[in-house]
């Protein structure tokens, strides 16, 4: 015996002879992180994809500081001829006010209360009046105010119309400190939502809704909810594989025991760790089911191998852990390597998840090594039925099939590999990337569909925002500045996926509209003439200040324009990008203003593009990591390129069908690489470990050591394979596309690494024969699994 021997030896006793206070002290870590369960956060916001001190973030916080939060509208709408009708009008306008009463609501914008700048001659001055006296609401009053606002107040045009005068709708501008708070989450379920149901029900009207608030509230209840079914899922379909299998409900309760418990950490670390549940960490508790279950087929197949060998049950179990204790750390220190590369990154939500994944992958592995061997040894010896899959014919016909692929058609297997290699890499060259943030939402939800329905009618509900700072205080307001802006807006105006934008130049044509008596004719922004004599009706007005409150800042030096988005390609938000920028340089001299574009809708789109380079960095060093690996177990730099192979061709044509089927790059398919990567090299170390041990025990004879390597691997690989394979496609029955893109991609990526390992490994290894035996590239062993025969002649 070696020293890596003697340590899994020490380690097998030591479990063994302590089992009591091991398991006490499980139960103890188990209930300590029950308590953390009730700090467990579930995100208010979008996920901020960019470092905290990247130039668009600190661009975006400064647009925040000046101007507040920009995500506080929530948008109702309704669509009907029968609208305008008394009786309907009526309710709309009481919903409204109800509406208006609630402290979480700021103010709202609505026909309700309308209003119109009217010039007082007497006192020269400019007063708001409203345009729809509620206390004179009979049809005729209706019609008169429907003709009103539909021909003599362009200035509501697209913010309580849209352009075809068919679609009334109200703005709700929430209390921005609450936006990003539990008290908006209770407000809309258990308020706002009751309130919409109520008047639907009421009035048989069909209400759309959206806004930021709304759809990051819903949005945040699909991923909470989602937890549940995956978890659920997980555990039934990968009990149900794992019991097919191995035929025996004592194996399939131990199995399940164990990764409940490691579900019942990874939740109480969530907690601990202070992180909010966000779409990605939501997918860390069935993931560790999809990993768990995998190690517990290792540790349990190898120990019924072993009590078939001998029907020693103590020896048995020692030899579980001297023997598949270090490949199962090995392999299980792979899997976190891949998702720990994602610490590195400078993005808050994938540097989160990184943590907590890694923490709860090696937790499983701790638990699977103390619980398994330990809940077996207070256990009666397995009965035969148990056994009986380790024979079971179609194994065997399994098995066969790849010992006949490896020994006699390898270089079919070649030709094929290489065949998928070159469409793979000319699929990569079809992906295209998305950095739409409504991508991912679900698509068959109702919001979703409302979310289009404001696309049709208001082009869009993503906002994009333009700052312009003049330089000087008071400049924003100057005729000049105003006269750009609306240049401007003019420009944006004939972009077909941007909405009419909204800026203090529609309050500056609103006045000029007031003060020629309210003749639309007259809704453009006044001459330098015109403005002087308006000047003398806005000394000590309050209300024109109103009008423009949210537009200009308090010293008068930024103008805010804001406009919305459609639903769009990545590569349209980016052509339009650029030609607002081009635009913007025209317009705005840069020695005079500084023009910024901000926006939940660009930050997105930016974080996009950081992931995906930080993408190719972490999943760069996690192949790194690996190559380490396995230079510490072979030291030739040949065995490194072999082990890499059928790892990297996966995920070449697992980015082939991505290219090939339509499915973008976005923030949930980036990680399918870095994860697939770090689970499927498992297969590989596996296989390796136990070449190594043939390898030494048949004295370097490669063909007889990869074909026993192949034999005694197979099985357990094909079932922590197949496990892995139907475990992720549970995430397929999701809402939201990214994380089913993520799921059947990461499934798919497995089942060909299983394939790679079982066929192409051992074809490279045989065919490299020569070479590799003459070096003799087993300088010693560094993975002490030492077969039997050989302790023997030993």
């Amino acid at each position: 015996m070696n020293r890596k021997e003697n340590f899994w030896g020490a380690v097998a006793n030591l479990i063994l002879r302590n089992r009591f206070l091991i398991l006490g002290s499980l139960l103890l870590v188990t209930l300590c992180l029950a308590t953390q369960w009730q700090y467990m956060r579930f995100t208010f916001s979008e996920a901020n994809l960019l470092p905290n001190k990247h130039c668009e973030n600190l661009q975006y916080d400064a647009f925040v500081d000046t101007f507040g939060e920009e995500g506080n509208l929530i948008v109702i709408a309704v669509k009907d001829e029968r609208f305008f009708e008394k009786q309907i009008f009526d309710q709309w306008i009481t919903l409204n006010d109800k509406i208006e009463t609630y402290p979480e609501v700021d103010f709202t914008l609505s026909t309700n209360n309308v209003q119109e700048l009217v010039k007082d001659e007497k006192l020269k001055k400019f007063v708001l009046q409203s345009v729809f006296n509620p206390q004179d609401s009979g049809l005729s009053a209706i019609k008169k105010f429907k003709q009103k606002l539909f021909y003599e107040l362009p200035f509501y045009s697209n913010i309580l119309y849209d352009e075809e005068r068919q679609t009334i709708r109200t703005a709700i501008y929430l209390d921005k400190t609450i936006v990003n708070t539990a008290q908006r989450r209770d407000f809309i379920f258990k308020t706002f939502i009751p309130l919409i149901n109520g008047f639907e029900k009421d009035s048989g009207m069909d209400v759309k809704i959206s806004g930021m608030p709304y759809i990051r509230t819903l949005n945040a209840k699909n991923i909470v909810d989602e937890i549940g079914v995956f978890v659920l899922s997980a555990m039934l379909l990968t009990s149900l594989i794992f019991f097919l299998f191995f035929r025996s409900f004592r194996a399939t309760f131990i199995s399940m025991f164990v990764v409940i418990i490691g579900v019942m950490w990874a939740f109480g670390i969530l907690g601990w760790l202070g992180y909010e549940i966000t779409v990605l960490t939501a997918l860390i508790p069935p993931l560790i089911i999809v990993i768990g279950v995998p190690n517990c087929i290792f540790l349990i197949n190898k120990y019924q191998q072993e009590v078939a060998k001998h029907g020693n049950m103590i020896k048995s179990l020692q030899r579980v852990i001297m023997k598949i204790g270090n490949a199962t750390l090995m392999t299980n220190l792979t899997t976190a390597s891949g998702f720990a590369t994602f610490i590195l990154t400078d993005s808050k939500i994938l540097k989160e998840f990184g943590i907590v994944a890694s923490i709860n992958i090696i937790a499983i592995f701790l638990l699977s090594l103390l619980i398994i061997p330990i809940v077996y040894s207070f256990m009666g010896q397995p009965r035969k039925k148990h056994l009986k899959h380790l024979n079971r014919h179609y194994l065997k016909v399994f098995v066969r099939w790849m010992e006949n692929k490896v020994r006699n058609k390898r270089i079919n297997v070649f030709i094929i590999s290489i065949i998928s290699l070159l469409l793979g890499i000319i699929g990569v060259y079809q992906i295209d990337i998305s950095g739409s943030i409504i991508e991912d939402m679900p698509k068959k939800s109702g919001f979703f569909k409302d979310i289009l329905f404001f696309d049709d009618e208001f082009n869009g509900i993503v906002p994009l925002e333009i700052i312009v700072d003049t330089k000087r205080k008071g400049g924003a307001t100057r005729l000049s500045t105003l006269k750009r802006i609306d240049q401007l807006e003019q420009f944006i105006k004939e972009i077909p996926e941007l909405s009419s934008p909204i800026s203090s130049v529609s309050g500056f044509k609103f006045i000029k509209q007031a003060y020629y008596n309210g003749n639309p004719n007259y809704y453009k922004l006044p001459t330098s003439q015109e403005n002087s004599f308006i000047a003398r009706y806005l000394k000590n007005v309050k209300e024109s200040k109103n009008l423009m409150q949210n537009y200009i800042d308090s010293t008068a030096q930024f103008n805010r324009v804001t406009t919305f988005m459609r639903d769009i390609p990545t590569e349209r938000i980016e052509e339009i990008e650029k030609d607002l920028v081009k635009e913007i340089d025209k317009i705005f001299p840069p020695d005079r203003y500084q023009v910024k574009l901000t926006g939940k809708a660009l930050l997105y789109l930016k974080g996009t593009h950081y992931l995906i380079r930080n993408l190719i960095i972490s999943l760069s060093l996690a192949i790194l990591l690996i190559a380490l690996f396995m230079a510490y177990m072979f030291r030739s730099f040949k065995m490194i390129v072999i082990s890499l192979i059928p790892n990297l061709l996966p995920l070449i044509i697992t980015a082939g069908v991505m290219g090939f089927s339509g499915i973008p790059l976005k923030p949930s398919t980036i990680l399918v690489f870095s994860i697939a990567f770090g689970i499927s090299v498992d297969d590989t170390i596996h296989f390796l470990a136990k070449y190594r041990q043939e390898l030494i025990a048949s004295k370097w004879k490669i063909k007889t050591a990869v074909y026993n390597a192949l034999r005694e691997t197979a099985v357990s690989m094909f079932y922590t394979s197949i496990v892995l394979f139907f475990g992720f496609t549970v995430f397929m029955s999701s809402n939201f596309g990214g994380t089913v893109a993520l799921g059947g991609l990461v499934s798919v990526t497995l089942l060909f690494a299983m394939l790679a390992n079982l066929i192409l490994l051992p074809s490279l290894l045989i065919s490299l024969e020569d070479s590799v035996s003459n070096e003799k590239v087993i300088k010693e062993p560094k993975i002490n699994i030492i077969s039997d025969d050989h302790s023997k002649n030993s």
